[in-house]
């Protein structure tokens, strides 16, 4: 791994040279930002607001008809769903850095990005499968898992391009435009699922008409088109990536895996030599993981909490994914003006507090007050939190992106991001397993995500130690 004051640039072959001449570093951005835009439904639509708490609603059910009492079968449902988040996680920290290294070892990405795209299209896909009666659960969450993987270690590969699109002023803003057109697309691709194909108890979608396509509402097959929507969202837009990207520091070299794990030990020894990058390692480790907790069960708190419809769950992330879209680019410039560093730690203790907020909140108590029968005020404060919950988790994503890069360089960007993104992913199991396990001993939905609290503060107080400006520079 080169040393943090080595800023040589490798060279490209010929190939990669021919690349960069004949598309523009502008057309390289919009590429760049494309990714943003065709992936970002998989985590809204399935990951947080439909497929989610669909999933949430048929193993609830389900498991009343095994013979549990109605809210240990929600729990059972929230452990069950934590724990296919926590194996996933497992998988894409540990293998995260090998095959980042690997890319970096020969310095190509888009074959990888290729690979892991279909495994996305794959699994979203399979979703559509899935049983209402509950026969399938578990099918249904290998699928889920399997095109999750894929879109995660899409993902580190293509934040790994992201050091050479601009200098580390520049990659603030960079990310978070990315973030937010992504959000943009995500909030699309949300609302034509509300309007045209979810099924409300009535059978009809949110403006009133039946799902399209002949969909069968009795079956729940517009609800379960997002994971075939998500799909074909992914593989129509992602030809611009393609089209605009290029491996841009091709080696010729032949990467083994032998030769990643070498990579990878060297860089993890490294790391008692970069107290900042290792203490920036550990604290959005914590806050990520916090946060994809928070994304993760969002959907499943408001089903199984609150008792709201999926649609009203879609109402609520729409307002939540626009309000990404806008706090991600408003993010993008304070994290120019700024630095990305207090940007992050704004939006930690926003995030914290609205933590707060819903874990002492149900559908007849607020913060241990009775309310009176058909109350709306759990209504309103949540979907208050949820413009929070997206707004500032968007912009701390977008700036927890751009303060990595200020610890890397672009030569070995990909093995750097695949560190961050084991950072992220290592302990990607440990937030849906303390739910897991404190909903299991609180017997409550709304008391598991306690856990969540805990970890933005320890990642918040670990975050002192970070050099603002990177140890790069």
């Amino acid at each position: 791994m080169p040393k943090g004051n080595d800023k040589r640039p490798r060279q490209a072959s010929g190939e990669g040279r021919r690349g960069m001449t004949q598309i523009s570093m502008r057309k390289r951005i919009w590429g760049w930002w494309a990714f943003d835009w065709a992936s970002q439904p998989y985590h809204t639509l399935l990951v947080t607001f439909v497929f989610a708490p669909f999933f949430a609603a048929v193993a609830a059910d389900y498991y009343l008809t095994q013979g549990l009492a109605d809210e240990a079968a929600k729990a059972q449902a929230q452990t069950v769903w934590s724990m296919c988040l926590t194996i996933t996680g497992l998988m894409i920290g540990l293998g995260g850095p090998f095959l980042g290294a690997l890319a970096d070892i020969s310095g190509r990405k888009l074959p990888w990005i290729m690979v892991f795209s279909l495994m996305y299209i794959t699994g979203a896909w399979g979703l559509w499968f899935m049983d209402p009666g509950g026969s399938n659960l578990w099918w249904m969450l290998i699928s889920f898992g399997f095109g999750f993987i894929g879109a995660e270690f899409a993902l580190i590969f293509v934040n790994a391009q992201l050091p050479s699109l601009g200098n580390k002023e520049d990659v603030g803003t960079i990310s978070g435009t990315g973030f937010a057109i992504g959000y943009l697309g995500g909030v699309i691709a949300l609302f034509l699922m509300l309007t045209l194909f979810v099924e409300q108890g009535n059978g009809k979608t949110l403006i009133g008409i039946d799902p399209i396509l002949g969909l069968d509402a009795e079956t729940r097959e517009g609800t379960r088109a997002a994971g075939p929507l998500t799909a074909i969202w992914f593989a129509l837009f992602i030809i611009t990536y393609f089209r605009w990207v290029r491996d841009d520091a091709i080696t010729g070299a032949r990467g083994r895996f032998g030769d990643a794990i070498r990579s990878v030990g060297r860089a993890v020894r490294s790391l008692r030599h970069r107290a900042s990058l290792t203490g920036y390692l550990i604290s959005s480790m914590l806050y990520r993981d916090a946060l994809n907790g928070l994304y993760a069960f969002g959907g499943i708190y408001a089903r199984l909490v609150l008792g709201w419809e999926i649609t009203l769950i879609g109402v609520f992330g729409i307002i939540a994914v626009i309000s990404s879209a806008l706090f991600s680019w408003l993010g993008g410039l304070a994290d120019r003006r700024f630095g990305p560093k207090p940007v992050i730690t704004t939006a930690i203790l926003i995030l914290t507090t609205v933590c707060f907020l819903v874990v002492n909140m149900s559908r007849d108590q607020f913060f241990g007050l009775s309310l009176a029968e058909g109350s709306g005020l759990p209504d309103a404060v949540f979907f208050a939190c949820g413009v929070l919950i997206g707004g500032f988790g968007g912009i701390l994503q977008a700036a927890s992106r751009s303060l990595m890069v200020r610890h890397t360089t672009p030569e070995n960007a990909t093995e750097a991001f695949g560190l961050y993104g084991l950072s992220g992913r290592a302990t990607a199991f440990l937030a849906p397993a303390l739910i897991g396990i404190a909903t299991t001993l609180t017997g409550s939905a709304r008391l598991g995500i306690a856990p969540v609290i805990l970890l933005f503060i320890i990642g918040l107080i670990v975050l002192r130690w970070v050099n603002a400006e990177g140890d790069q520079s």
